[in-house]
C-alpha cells in the first residue's frame, strides 16, 4: 500500500465525486486541496506530482476530479464555474469531516480561479496558490476563440481545448462573469502565491500582473521561467511544491523543520506509518524523504535506504579528497563517485574473508578533475580509503537497539 488514497465525496449535488489523497510519512502538518485545470483533471502531471511533493513535505493533499471529469460522475457539459467551486467546498467539507479542514488552496489554470472564489467559504484556509490562473471572464473567453460568437447565437458550441473537444454553453460564461472576477480577488483576505510562466501561451502571464495588482498584500509573485501552462517538466511541479511549502510555513501553525526534542546530538530521526514505506527523515534542521520503488510497494518519493548508505559514503569519499587535496594545495576541480550495492555468492569474491553465503559488495569508481599529476591521483585514490564513512563499514560495527515505552 502507498500514501495515495481513493478519497470519494459528495458534490454540492449529490453526485459522487472521486479523488486521490496523498498523505506525509507521519502525521500531516497541514492539509491542502489541488483543483485542476479546465482541460485536465486529477490525474494531470502537475496535479499528482505537485500534490505528492507536498506530502512529502508534510502536506497531506486532495486533488480531485471536477463534476463530469475524470473518475467524478455527472455531466460537464451542464456544470458552470459555480459548480466547479462549490465542488472546492465540498471537498474542503469531506476534508474537515474525516481529517481536518484545508489550511492552503492550490489551483491550476481556471482551478486558479475557482480556489480564489472559494476561498471566502472556508474559514480554515489561510493560503491560497495559483498556477497559470487567469485573472477575470474575458481573459477566459480568449481559450473558446471564434466559438465565442457561436455559443452566444446557439447558446453552445463544441472547442478544442488542448486537443480535447468540451461542450461550452452560455450559462457557463454568464456565470463567469458573475464569480470569476477582480471584486473577488481584492477581497481574498488570505495570503496570495501566485506562480505564473512568461512563456505560457494558454493563458497569458499578463493575468498574473493583473492578479498581483488587484490582490491585497500579504501577496507574492513567482515567475516560472521556461515552464509551459501545463507544467510538463518534472522540475518544474518540483520546484512550484518547494517554493510552495516554503512559503506557506510563514502561515502554518507548525514547522516541519523544527529539530525534535527527541533527536540525538549528531543523530538523525526517522518517523513513518505503517501504511506505506515513505519515511521523514530529520537531521539537524534538514528534512528529506526515504522510500521503496513503485515495483515493491512504495510511492518512490525518495532514495531508498541503500541508495542512501552508498550517498553517506560517496559523499564523505568526495569531501574527503577536497579537504585533503585543499590542504595539499592541488588543483582538483572536482570529484564525482559512482557507487553500487550487491550481495553475491563469498565464493566469487577473490579477497572474501567470508568462506560461503553471500556477502555484500559495494563497488565504487572515482572520477578526478583538474590538472593533477598521475602521482597525486594515485595519493587521491588512496585517501578515498580512508574517509570516515568508508572506514566505519569496514570496522566491527556493534547496532545497540532499545525499545522505549509507551507515552
Amino acid at each position: 500500500m502507498t500514501e495515495i488514497e481513493r478519497f470519494e465525496f459528495a458534490g454540492s449535488e449529490g453526485q459522487t465525486l472521486a479523488g486521490r489523497f496523498h498523505l506525509p510519512a507521519i502525521d500531516p502538518i497541514a492539509y491542502a486541496i489541488f483543483a485542476h485545470c479546465f482541460t485536465c483533471s486529477k490525474e494531470s502531471k502537475a496535479a499528482a506530482r505537485i500534490s505528492a511533493a507536498l506530502a512529502a513535505q508534510g502536506i497531506a493533499t486532495l486533488r480531485f476530479d471536477f463534476t463530469g471529469l475524470g473518475e467524478s460522475e455527472g455531466d460537464v457539459s451542464g456544470t458552470t464555474f459555480s459548480h466547479n467551486v462549490e465542488d472546492v467546498v465540498a471537498a474542503a467539507n469531506a476534508l474537515r469531516e474525516r481529517h481536518h479542514a484545508p489550511s492552503l488552496l492550490v489551483g491550476h489554470s481556471l482551478g486558479g480561479s475557482a480556489v480564489l472564489a472559494a476561498a471566502s467559504q472556508i474559514p480554515e484556509v489561510v493560503g491560497v496558490a495559483t498556477i497559470g490562473a487567469p485573472v477575470e471572464p474575458q481573459h477566459v473567453a480568449r481559450l473558446f476563440g471564434t466559438s465565442i460568437e457561436e455559443i452566444e447565437e446557439h447558446g453552445e458550441a463544441e472547442v478544442d481545448l488542448g486537443g480535447r473537444p468540451f461542450t461550452i454553453r452560455k450559462a457557463f460564461l454568464d456565470d463567469l462573469e458573475a464569480h470569476c472576477n477582480k471584486e473577488k480577488i481584492r477581497s481574498l483576505e488570505r495570503a496570495l502565491l501566485i506562480f505564473h510562466s512568461p512563456q505560457d501561451n494558454i493563458v497569458d502571464v499578463d493575468n498574473a500582473r493583473l492578479i498581483y495588482e488587484v490582490a491585497r498584500h500579504p501577496k507574492s509573485f513567482i515567475s516560472l521561467d521556461g515552464a509551459d501552462h501545463l507544467l510538463g517538466r518534472r522540475a518544474d511541479a518540483a520546484y512550484v511544491a518547494t517554493v510552495l511549502r516554503a512559503w506557506a510555513s510563514r502561515y502554518l501553525p507548525e514547522d516541519i523543520e523544527e529539530v525534535p526534542e527527541d533527536a540525538p546530538e549528531g543523530g538523525v530521526v526517522v518517523e513513518g506509518k505503517a501504511t506505506g514505506y515513505l519515511q521523514r527523515i530529520r537531521a539537524r534542521g534538514h528534512v528529506f524523504p526515504a522510500d521503496e520503488p513503485v515495483t515493491v510497494g512504495g510511492s518512490d518519493l525518495g532514495p531508498t535506504p541503500y541508495e542512501l548508505l552508498l550517498a553517506g559514503l560517496g559523499a564523505c569519499t568526495s569531501i574527503t579528497l577536497r579537504m585533503y587535496a585543499r590542504r595539499k594545495e592541488w588543483p582538483l576541480e572536482g570529484v564525482r563517485v559512482k557507487l553500487r550495492h550487491n550481495r553475491v555468492h563469498a565464493k566469487d569474491v577473490e579477497d572474501s574473508e567470508t568462506e560461503s553465503g553471500m556477502v555484500d559488495v559495494i563497488d565504487k569508481e572515482l572520477e578526478l578533475e583538474g590538472d593533477l599529476t598521475q602521482e597525486q591521483r594515485e595519493r587521491l585514490f588512496e585517501m578515498a580509503a580512508r574517509c570516515p564513512v568508508h572506514r566505519t563499514l569496514l570496522n566491527e560495527i556493534k547496532i545497540r537497539s532499545e525499545l522505549l515505552p509507551e507515552d
